[in-house]
């Protein structure tokens, strides 16, 4: 029997991210997970849910390098 459920790491894997970027995708209500005590589960058919979904999931701003000099 396969698997209705993976954890966030493996989700993570499956994306192609961080394991932070994927706990992080959770927190902002962007990958969908269940709560089964202290775990966090996310479901198979999340995944695919955010994958057809076609939405571009927003990423955390990046701090640009200074052009000017340092004094």
């Amino acid at each position: 029997m396969d698997r209705r459920t993976m954890t966030v790491e493996e989700a993570a894997q499956m994306l192609g991210i961080s394991r932070s970027s994927a706990y992080e995708c959770v927190r902002r209500g962007e990958l969908r997970a269940l709560r089964l005590g202290r775990r966090l589960v996310v479901p198979r058919d999340a995944l695919e849910e955010l994958l057809a979904s076609n939405q571009e999931v927003p990423t955390l701003p990046q701090v640009l390098p200074r052009t000017e000099p340092r004094c």
